[in-house]
């Protein structure tokens, strides 16, 4: 019954987005393929409304696919064959079939099989799954990657609805055959049917394509909507049918919907439109469908996050659930990853795989590929690799070669067919190397790639239900520490980690401290408390101004210095006489940056603090107007010690209204850690809403949480996948 309720869910998407494609297109393409990618992108905006008006219901995903039925058995009749395909020889002819037959079955059981890729079972079916839960969208603040569009997810939604995890993957898979099946039929069309069936198998037989077009990934999806809205456009130019430019804009928003990088193809389309009509009514058609699947992911996130486009351009668009330090932090790491030099990169993505996947050995032969600009065709496909690779130094990481990867094999073949056999050969070397068996042999231990046994009997659900689960124990690290999640705490229970685990496999909450703000405050409130781990974060520092006594209706601490430090302050307090001024209700407090938990800087907590969230430069500011005139002498700012290279003055607003520095240079000094920060950090985090808490064993001050849980005020309430999980006080 699951291998049927898997298949169902897959292939009442597949089906119903076909329908609604081919609604779209008419006669103006007759391809499954086509009309399945144009369609998905309906289907995916049909389910964000759902999700939208919380009504994302098995039943209402039924209704939606016998629409899509519909839509085909309508345009059956629109569904001839296409004009004869040029033919390889007979030998030739069979090793291909077999050759595509045997990775096809490899995929479809790897698809098929109990989802278990690191993202997949992490945030993209982890969010899935609390869509189903909540029959909707919700306001995810926690979450960084609930702000990126999510147009693929919607459909592995409406997959997971009947089918769960590997439905979804399924989807996916649905994805990559279509792909491989327009490279074909484009090279048919434009008179190259050999290159282009050598094309296909180059891209098909990757290794880094098999993983993820076989998983709950989303790049190969990007990758077939790129290449539609490509082959959309070629049969535009050649037909002029209004219906292909709907076709189009639909495509071109729908790249955007599934991952911000594929925001180029809509100046592509847009582009290649107007060069080739100059009319503003083309535009329009073309605009006005991309834009209907691209504004309501940014009007979702304006909404909810205050950032369109989330979470990027924090620094354009302030808010408090994303930092500019986080963002910074991730474009840097992103676009080296443990790289010392950028010329690591051609081997590492094509033979080693130490950037998380590798395209295959052959592929270092792509430079030959520029030599396909010599006809109009080549012209053509590398353009389209250009604008669809356009952002892959953003994030060096070998899948996000893939939107490009179906140009680049094209045209790597075009040019190797002008050798007689070459292509041939070296597509099925390529494919003979490329076998999960044979990848060891040359990749890296940690490459991501297919193991080399190939999971059959899980994914036909042959074996009984604890050999699945034992397929996923051991493929899939963190999938035991969910099953202790979901048995050990109550139903809406939240859990802090500091290290993301896989999340498709829980109902429960789970926060980790580098997906928002708020979420890095509380892991810097528990470090606090780690007393012998992270004395740094303790608040030990002591910054004292002294000035003459003077009648001030306000103070600022500036920051004068640059640096990578982020300044914060744990309490900041005003004196007169040596004696502290009351804080008053009238007090206004603000900052910049981060004026959203300044007030943590004035509420008597030794744990909480105000932090700038991005790196320090002159002009940030904490500052308190108290609402009326007071007299003062000293400020003090109770600090730790993580930010050696803050360098601070004091102003004060004076009665006139003008600011003015107040004294010099602090002066800076240490006491002892206050008592019992263990236990105020654990009612601190329980009081932002944390109920339980993930340890992993190797993790910095681990061994703080197991020694002094009477001090924490914690219980261990289990262990599992090298972890334990504490119940918070």
């Amino acid at each position: 019954m699951e291998v049927l309720a898997i298949l169902f869910g897959a292939a009442l998407t597949a089906a119903a987005a076909t329908g609604l494609g081919g609604l779209v297109l008419g006669k103006a393409c007759r391809e499954y393929a086509v009309r399945f990618v144009t369609g998905a992108a309906l289907l995916s905006i049909t389910v964000f409304v759902l999700c939208a008006l919380r009504l994302a219901y098995p039943a209402a995903f039924l209704t939606v696919g016998a629409c899509g039925l519909a839509g085909l058995w309508r345009e059956r009749g629109t569904l001839s064959e296409e004009e004869p395909a040029a033919e390889f020889g007979r030998v030739a002819k069979y090793i291909f079939l077999v050759t595509f037959g045997a990775y096809f079955l490899l995929y479809l059981l790897n698809a098929m099989a109990p989802e278990v890729s690191p993202d997949g079972s992490g945030y993209h079916l982890g969010l899935v799954n609390r869509y189903l839960h909540q029959h909707g969208f919700q306001v995810i603040t926690w979450d960084i990657y609930a702000n990126l569009s999510q147009g693929i997810e919607m459909l592995f939604l409406f997959a997971f609805a009947f089918g769960k995890h590997s439905a979804a993957a399924l989807v996916h898979f649905t994805f990559l055959i279509a792909l491989a099946w327009m490279m074909v039929c484009y090279g048919r069309r434009v008179g190259f049917f050999r290159p282009a069936v050598c094309g296909a198998l180059l891209l098909f037989a990757s290794p880094v394509v098999g993983i993820d077009g076989t998983s709950a990934y989303i790049d190969v999806a990007v990758a077939a909507i790129a290449f539609t809205l490509f082959y959309c456009l070629q049969l535009w130019d050649r037909d002029k049918n209004r219906r292909l430019l709907l076709a189009i804009g639909l495509l071109a928003g729908f790249g955007f919907a599934a991952k911000y990088t594929a925001w180029t193809g809509v100046v592509y389309a847009l582009g290649f439109v107007w060069w080739k009509s100059r009319r503003w009514k083309d535009l329009a058609v073309v605009g006005a469908p991309a834009g209907a699947l691209i504004f309501p992911w940014m009007v979702k996130n304006y909404l909810w996050v205050a950032n369109p486009l989330s979470p990027f351009l924090n620094r354009y668009f302030p808010n408090p659930y994303v930092t500019i330090s986080f963002e910074e932090d991730y474009r840097k790491y992103f676009t080296h990853y443990e790289l010392t030099s950028l010329w690591q990169i051609p081997m590492q993505v094509t033979t080693h795989g130490l950037l998380a996947g590798l395209l295959g050995p052959v592929f270092l032969l792509v430079p030959l590929a520029l030599l396909a600009a010599r006809k109009p065709a080549g012209r053509q496909l590398l353009l389209a690799a250009v604008v669809f690779g356009a952002n892959y130094f953003s994030n060096i990481g070998t899948r996000f070669l893939i939107p490009p990867l179906p140009f680049v094999a094209l045209a790597l073949a075009m040019v190797l067919s002008s050798f007689p056999g070459l292509a041939v050969a070296i597509a099925l070397i390529h494919a003979a190397i490329s076998w999960p068996a044979v990848v060891p042999r040359y990749a890296r231990a940690e490459a991501w790639r297919l193991a080399p046994r190939i999971p059959w009997k899980e994914a036909l659900r042959i074996r009984p239900q604890r050999y699945a689960e034992y397929y996923k124990e051991s493929r899939l690290v963190g999938y035991r520490l969910d099953r202790l999640i979901e048995a050990a705490t109550e139903p809406g229970a939240t859990v802090f980690t500091y290290r993301g685990f896989s999340e498709a496999y829980t109902s429960r909450r789970i926060l980790v401290e580098y997906e928002s703000a708020a979420s890095s405050i509380t892991g810097v409130i528990l470090r606090t408390g780690n007393a012998e781990a992270f004395t740094e974060y303790q608040p030990t520092w002591r910054l004292a101004f002294r000035f003459p006594e003077a009648r001030l209706s306000g103070i600022r601490v500036v920051e004068t210095a640059s640096g990578d430090d982020l300044w914060s302050i744990h309490e900041l307090r005003v004196f007169d006489g040596g004696s502290e001024l009351p804080r008053r209700p009238g007090w206004r407090l603000t900052a910049n940056p981060d004026p959203w938990t300044i007030q943590a800087a004035f509420d008597n907590s030794p744990v909480t603090f105000w932090r700038t969230g991005e790196a320090i430069h002159p002009g940030m500011y904490a500052a308190v107007d108290f609402g009326g005139l007071e007299t003062a002498d000293s400020v003090r700012v109770e600090t730790a010690p993580d930010q050696w290279g803050i360098r601070l003055k004091l102003e004060g607003l004076d009665a006139r209204g003008q600011w003015r520095r107040l004294g010099g240079a602090p002066e800076i000094g240490t006491v002892a850690p206050p008592l019992g920060l263990r236990r105020a950090a654990a009612e601190e985090a329980h009081r932002r809403g944390v109920d339980y808490l993930v340890v992993f064993d190797d993790e910095p001050g681990a061994a703080d949480y197991r020694l002094h849980r009477a001090s924490w005020g914690t219980e261990e309430v289990g262990r599992a996948d090298g972890a334990r999980l504490y119940k918070l006080p």
